[in-house]
């Protein structure tokens, strides 16, 4: 039993006529013909009555018909299913995202991607980029914007790198300055009181590893907080700490002073999984991603760095 055997059943039931029926399906009517017998042989009974004039429906015709015409708007409705997905009107999205770039990055783009697109839902999963790495592979998510320099390798992730950012110094804007010139050293920074993310952030391990490579200690007023209280507590006047430029230039009331001897950077990619082609909803983000990317690339100033990197 097929749906096309059954389309032909319920369009001869409906008009009790083989040719009309034919005319409806849009097939010719030796092979609508066909297909009602091979239906009937599988049913192993007759289906139509037929006689001199129009075919009418016999009892085991009578009892399928309503099952047949369920299960033909059940193939309605899942072609119409499948085309709200790939029209982007309906269905889901699960996106992992560093704390930082959720404050940021992702936080523009989930706003032109809702205005967009508002009939997919989206799910965000903020983490540190080894546990959505994780996640990823454990199909929890559909992408992941992640920093490399924390991640393991894994040949079941294909990434797609984004931008290579600066780690710059953050002050509160509403105190004098750290320094009167536009850059800071790592040894200065390990003077002044830190206000430092807890020790899983990517952040923070990156800052860690700096200053031990350079044999400094740092001076911890504050660690512990989330990135957005980090933040908060340095505007406040409690601490300078380290950001990611672009978290920086999103959040109100901070300097940002650039970090030198050395300079940190990271770099941001879009991971998902490897050999699972994205949906329609992934490819949709992935492309308002790229054209924040750009955007962020061209508001950088005062000789910090976000710059896009190629695909």
């Amino acid at each position: 039993m097929t749906l096309d055997q059954l389309e032909c059943f319920v369009a001869v039931a409906r008009v009790g006529h083989f040719t009309r029926a034919a005319d409806g399906v849009g097939i010719a009517q030796p092979s609508l013909s066909r297909q009602i017998a091979a239906l009937e042989k599988d049913v192993g009974v007759r289906l139509f009555d037929r006689g001199s004039g129009p075919v009418s429906l016999s009892a085991a015709g009578e009892a399928l018909l309503p099952v047949a015409t369920r299960m033909l708007e059940d193939r309605a409705a899942a072609y119409r299913h499948i085309d709200e997905l790939t029209g982007l009107t309906r269905g889901r999205l699960r996106i992992g995202a560093t704390p930082s770039l959720c404050i940021s990055l992702v936080a523009d783009v989930l706003s032109r991607y809702r205005a967009t697109h508002p009939g997919i839902q989206l799910h965000v999963t903020e983490a540190g980029s080894r546990t959505l790495t994780t996640k990823l592979n454990q199909g929890e998510l559909d992408l992941a914007l992640v920093v490399t320099e924390r991640t393991d390798d894994s040949p079941n992730l294909a990434l797609t790198p984004l931008l290579r950012e600066e780690l710059v110094v953050v002050s509160s804007a509403n105190l004098p300055p750290l320094t009167t010139r536009q850059e800071i050293t790592l040894e200065e920074l390990a003077q002044q009181d830190l206000v430092a993310c807890h020790d899983s952030y990517d952040l923070r391990i990156a800052l860690d590893h700096a200053f031990v490579a350079a044999g400094l200690h740092a001076h911890l007023a504050v660690e512990g907080g989330e990135l957005d209280a980090v933040l908060r507590f340095v505007a406040r006047g409690i601490g300078v700490s380290v950001a990611p430029m672009m978290a920086a230039l999103h959040y109100p009331g901070l300097r940002v002073t650039r970090l030198t001897a050395p300079q940190l950077h990271r770099t941001v990619v879009l991971a998902r999984r490897a050999g699972i082609a994205p949906s329609h909803a992934a490819v949709a983000f992935h492309g308002l991603l790229d054209d924040a990317v750009e955007t962020f690339a061209t508001e950088a100033t005062a000789g910090l760095s976000v710059r896009k990197l190629p695909e």
